[in-house]
């Protein structure tokens, strides 16, 4: 994989592991990742090499953004289904005019709409992210205030079991940041190389 782009490969990989890798290892349902094109020149052969590897098991790499800068989505298919499939998460994303019931790249694709519309990221994209939906709720009630704990995102609701999260995210990227230092691609640490 890293025969076109040598140098941006590794800066890819290492971007990767450091900013996706609970996604990466099944144990969070997204995370995003943001790349400059400055940085990355060829960043669109790039992620179209990668998306083609790693959807061999189940993850997909989605542009959501190109400008000012490329935002990638990295998710385990099966994770967001079963996330976007759960009553309080549909409520939420209804209201925001989802179209449930759709392929997920039409819901992926309303997305892109709300994140170009305005210059703030749309607060429901936490529930594509895996975030509770008491605290993507709370976000939006108390606009990014009063929170009882600040880590991956905003807490608005059980702050132990999200600092156990966070630890989890934390133990699980650092783990994957050490074997790509050490030289590892990241294809052949998840056994797609």
């Amino acid at each position: 994989m890293q025969q076109l782009f040598p140098a941006q490969a590794v800066r890819f990989e290492k971007a990767l592991a450091f900013h996706c890798g609970p996604s990466l290892a099944g144990i969070k349902t997204a995370n995003l990742a943001s790349f400059s094109a400055e940085e990355y020149p060829d960043f669109l052969d790039l992620l179209q090499e990668y998306a083609a590897v790693f959807q061999k098991k189940g993850v997909r790499l989605t542009l959501l953004r190109q400008s000012p800068r490329y935002l990638l989505l990295v998710y385990r298919e099966s994770l967001l289904w079963e996330r976007l499939d759960h009553p309080p998460v549909q409520e939420l994303l209804a209201r925001e005019g989802y179209p449930l019931g759709e392929p997920l790249e039409a819901i992926l694709a309303h997305l892109q709409v709300r994140m170009a519309k305005g210059k703030d990221f749309p607060h429901e994209i936490g529930l594509f992210l895996g975030y509770p939906v008491e605290d993507v709720e709370g976000f939006r009630l108390h606009k990014g205030e009063n929170y009882k704990f600040c880590g991956y995102w905003k807490v608005y609701s059980n702050v132990e079991q999200a600092r156990h999260r966070f630890a989890r995210y934390d133990k699980c990227r650092d783990a994957l940041c050490r074997r790509i230092a050490q030289g590892q691609s990241i294809a052949r640490v998840f056994g797609v190389a």
